[in-house]
């Protein structure tokens, strides 16, 4: 049997605040990729539930942590369309973003005026 490994490192500062996120993959090679935001869920095989890590750096600007979710629920449309042929879960997910995007794009350009 094939294995492949993901390796997350947070450093954080006095306050236990992340200020650094990198990460590596065994089938990527070895090169090290820096990220601001992780957002990992598991099923849970025993509890029969969704274990949850999110993390985000100080330096994560707000506005890009809203695309970040908006294209986080985009992925997710198209795994459970892919896992389950499920098109109308999918279709509403991706609905979701599409008004997800209206409202950011509004926000900024109140921001902007």
């Amino acid at each position: 049997m094939k294995k492949s490994e993901i390796y997350f490192s947070i450093a954080l500062d006095e306050q236990r605040v992340p200020e650094a996120i990198s990460w590596r993959a065994t089938d990527a090679g070895e090169k090290i990729h820096f990220a601001k935001a992780i957002n990992i869920s598991l099923w849970d095989r025993d509890e029969a539930g969704t274990m949850k890590i999110d993390l985000w750096t100080k330096d994560m600007p707000i506005d890009e942590m809203k695309y970040f979710y908006i294209d986080t629920i985009g992925a997710m449309a198209q795994s459970i369309a892919t896992a389950t042929s499920d098109k109308i879960m999918a279709d509403k997910m991706r609905a979701l973003c599409e008004d997800l995007m209206g409202h950011v794009e509004e926000e900024r350009k109140k921001q902007n005026n």
